[in-house]
């Protein structure tokens, strides 16, 4: 992954008169030394009638003398090259023992040989401070030079001087500035001083505009840049000749291509010579230009190429519209932290120390993109065997439609900045929120670690034990005893109004209904955890409901027609207005649920005393063995809590600041989407009122064709961004180029390097998603042969998966191929197209529209697996193409995770 680059050199010298020029040595030809490959070179010179000579000088470095027979008014020197900037690792060295440790001495052999290169000059009273200065504790040597490289740079101020000559070390010391040939005759005359062999180099120095700028530090040229160029060289016993450049603080690379390396500064210009008395005109010019780019990391595609990319991509476009297919693409990519990719989260870990915080990062930059009318949610991902709590996922919600879900996003809590809510604003916020619903704020009830099961693990504890200092083996149990003896016992974890929506009253509009909830211990104790309230309430404890009579929620048919949602200016108007002030009842109600519930417990641990609290209220709890069908089993909860304390220890070390807590409003489940959106405006017009920011949790909106969705989520070793399906090329590709910049400034990136420099994936894939807009749309779906041919297709062209998988394949990998997992599936694969297509056959062909929905997932359900019979696992994912499970499943794509 290369780039060839044409060097082009023209140094021209007029005279008013004719002059006659002495032999002229010229020094403009790379050195035998150099790194860097040059593929061609050529020096043309003028006047024409010349004598020429190529020799190598005392050093080794080609020079070429010239005899001009004739007097000239001009003298002109063109050098042309092309030179292949592949990089290399200029730290690719090994050294002798002996020189591993500086400061080190020579071999008196060697150091005869180097005796040129040792050559110390008297000490002037700065330089001899200077060189003081410097640490000579032994160190790694290559450490130490790097170190006294880059204080050169920082101390050295680059100016650009016209004068001939170099400047002395005093000279360089005192104005603590200087051309890059007085930086690097300073380094020279700094190392020889501290025992080192060193010289001056003399050279061309390319620099190449760079693909992707930095974010955090500079980002160098910003056009293709070539100039003479001076540093230094060291010689190092096992490694040779070591390039440093003070100029820049960098070691030598493949832009650095020396022409002179030579004891003295004098004896390595490019040009050098003697010429009668004139007066002279001087011109210098120097370019570069690329000749060749072969497709790299950062490029992969020239202008040109990506033009017709481009164009090939809209062609298509127009065929898939022409022959409504309705193909909607999205994509599954996934990112490492470019800071420290060997850490256990980057390759192995689903959660660490950092990810949530590039997350949080990441989904920032697009939701001011994507979401900017939307609102995130923050809930509970994806949960395997062995990890104690579920992942959390960010999602980001907006609109299809275009109307904005949440006007200000400014009263969403950002995880990063520091908050100090209490129990006391969430009761707050629970009151008011209440009170625009319309709702009786005597339903909400606070929630609080249950006491008995902590003074159980209390005296659990061995004596010699401090609960806040638990010696416990599960890290998890021990961080939840420190945090819950930390708070202490008797304050309230949150606040809860059981909510539901009432819509089976005939001839009115829906509307939010609540009610009280009966516990025999007369107060709600949460089920010890992590996890917010709301997953930790307990259901279980509430009034005995029969099977019958059990309020189950039905999730609506994906296939069927949507209608439009109201406008967000109806649903904002309904909470706009002034709210109802609170009954003298309910202000005392709620004065006692934002007090402390310090009255909870009448004595310390062990006295066995408890005092209750009688409820209030003119409900009554149900007769006993009565089914309680009227009581609400779902609801909103609000509560105080540190961001990071639900994703589990590992990580709530680095990815936020400590002692951080936010305002969480755990969301209910809900069946209808409007009824969710009506939920929010409430939330938000609360918000907005008592100028609190939230976070939402919780239960996500049902999922509706009407409603898009980008997540976020922690997947083994990588961020995965679940991005939104694009509709037509455009929107594809402005959702790559978009996400892909995002990560980048966010510190992601979607590749990783192996030991040996090779270039891999970060082992979480980047899958394609194919469907349609809704599930009926889906292309799959409609036409189930369409599936059928291009598993078939894949499978008679394996270049297809192998081409963009790189090293994860086999029957192990995360995505094997058909023929992959067992030898049998291919034929039974076989006989599964057969079948379908006779199904299709039988139902009028495949055009007919009696083809039901789940044949395509009920002929390959059991043959697109991997060799545990993981449907998630597969090249081709069909698990929520007509999932049997349910209707989350039946949403229409199709994955193919081979890439």
């Amino acid at each position: 992954m290369s780039i060839r680059v044409a060097l082009h050199h023209v140094t021209h010298y007029r005279y008013d008169r004719l002059v006659a020029l002495s032999p002229q040595v010229v020094r403009l030809r790379p050195a035998p030394h150099c790194r860097t490959p040059i593929l061609a070179y050529s020096m043309r010179i003028e006047p024409a009638d010349h004598f020429i000579n190529w020799q190598q000088d005392a050093f080794a470095n080609y020079q070429a003398r010239l005899v001009f027979p004739e007097k000239t008014r001009e003298f002109k020197v063109t050098v042309d090259l092309i030179a292949e900037m592949a990089v290399y690792n200029p730290f690719d060295f090994f050294l002798e023992p002996s020189a591993e440790q500086f400061p080190f001495d020579y071999d008196p052999g060697l150091a005869l040989e180097l005796a040129p290169y040792r050559v110390k000059r008297p000490m002037t009273p700065r330089f001899a401070e200077f060189v003081a200065s410097i640490d000579r504790t032994p160190a790694v040597t290559a450490d130490f030079l790097v170190a006294l490289n880059q204080r050169l740079q920082h101390e050295i101020r680059y100016l650009i001087r016209m004068e001939p000559g170099v400047q002395t070390p005093e000279e360089t010391l005192t104005s603590a500035a200087g051309s890059c040939r007085d930086s690097g005759w300073l380094l020279v005359e700094t190392l020889r001083q501290l025992g080192l062999a060193a010289r001056f180099v003399s050279g061309y120095l390319l620099q190449l505009a760079p693909d992707i700028k930095s974010i955090d530090g500079p980002s160098g040229a910003e056009v293709d840049f070539t100039d003479l160029h001076a540093w230094c060289e060291v010689y190092l016993p096992g490694a040779g000749w070591i390039g440093l450049d003070p100029t820049s603080g960098l070691l030598a690379g493949e832009g650095h291509i020396p022409v002179a390396c030579t004891p003295e500064p004098g004896s390595a210009a490019p040009i050098s010579g003697a010429v009668d008395e004139s007066e002279v005109e001087f011109e210098h010019t120097m370019s570069i230009e690329r000749v060749l780019e072969t497709p790299r990391v950062t490029k992969p595609y020239s202008e040109a190429v990506w033009a017709d990319v481009l164009t090939m991509g809209a062609e298509v476009d127009r065929q898939l519209a022409e022959m409504d297919v309705r193909l909607t693409m999205g994509g599954e990519p996934t990112f490492v932290s470019v800071r420290d990719r060997d850490a256990d989260e980057w390759n192995t870990d689903a959660l660490g120390p950092t990810k949530r915080g590039y997350a949080v990062a990441l989904m920032e930059k697009l939701r001011a993109r994507y979401g900017a009318n939307g609102f995130l949610h923050i809930g509970q991902g994806k949960w395997y065997p062995g990890e104690q709590l579920p992942r959390w996922a960010m999602s980001l919600y907006w609109r299809a439609d275009g109307e904005p879900c949440w006007q200000d996003p400014s009263l969403f809590g950002d995880e990063r900045e520091p908050g100090n809510y209490t129990a006391a604003d969430a009761q707050r916020f629970l009151a008011h929120l209440a009170t625009r619903l319309d709702l009786d704020t005597d339903c909400i009830q606070p929630g609080f670690e249950d006491v008995w099961y902590y003074l159980w693990r209390e005296r659990r504890l061995p004596v010699n034990v401090d609960p806040l200092d638990a010696r416990l083996d599960d890290e998890l149990e021990r961080v939840r005893l420190r945090r819950v003896f930390d708070a202490g016992l008797s304050g309230a974890t949150g606040f809860v109004l059981p909510l539901g929506r009432e819509r089976d009253v005939p001839h009115e509009a829906p509307k939010w209904v609540s009610g009280r909830w009966f516990f025999r211990d007369e107060r709600m104790f949460l089920i010890p955890g992590d996890s917010p309230m709301g997953y930790r309430l307990p259901l279980d404890a509430l009034p005995w409901v029969s099977k019958t009579d059990y309020p189950y929620q039905h999730a609506h048919d994906p296939f069927a027609p949507p209608v439009p949602l109201r406008s967000a200016a109806q649903l904002r108007l309904q909470y706009d207005g002034e709210q109802r002030t609170l009954s003298p009842a309910e202000a005392r109600r709620a004065a006692a649920l934002s007090s402390s519930a310090a009255d909870l417990l009448s004595g310390m641990p062990g006295s066995g005393v408890l005092a209750f609290a009688p409820q209030t209220g003119g409900e009554q709890p149900p007769a006993r063995g009565v089914s309680s069908k009227e009581t609400l089993r779902t609801a909103i909860c609000v509560e105080a809590r540190d961001p990071k304390r639900a994703a589990g220890p590992k990580a709530e070390t680095d990815a936020f600041g400590s002692g951080r807590t936010l305002l969480h409003v755990f969301m209910p489940p809900l069946t209808e989407l409007d009824d969710y959106l009506d939920l929010l405006a409430a939330i938000e017009a609360t918000a907005a009122e008592l100028q609190m920011k939230i976070v939402l949790e919780g239960y996500p909106p049902p999922r509706d064709a009407r409603l898009k969705v980008l997540q976020v989520t922690p997947d083994p070793g990588v961020i995965e961004v679940n991005i939104h399906p694009a509709s037509n090329w455009d929107q594809l590709v402005d959702h790559t180029e978009y996400l892909y910049q995002s990560a980048a400034e966010s510190y992601l990136s979607s590749e990783k390097f192996m030991t040996d420099g090779r270039h891999t994936g970060t082992g979480g894939g980047n899958h394609f998603v194919l469907g349609g807009a809704t599930p009926a749309d889906s292309p799959f779906l409609r036409r189930p042969d369409l599936l059928a041919s291009l598993i078939a297709y894949w499978h008679n062209h394996p270049s297809l998966s192998y081409l963009f998988s790189g090293l994860f394949i086999g029957p192990t990998s995360q995505a094997p191929r058909v023929d992959e997992a067992r030898n049998d599936q291919v034929y039974e694969l076989e006989v599964a197209f057969r079948e379908l297509q006779r199904q299709i056959d039988l139902l009028g062909g495949r055009e007919s529209a009696n083809l039901p929905a789940w044949m395509i997932d009920r002929s390959l359900r059991n043959i697109l697996i991997d060799v545990t019979g993981n449907t998630h696992r597969a090249e081709f994912c069909i698990d929520k193409l007509y999932s049997p499970d349910g209707p989350t499943g039946r949403l229409g794509p199709a994955r193919i995770a081979r890439f």
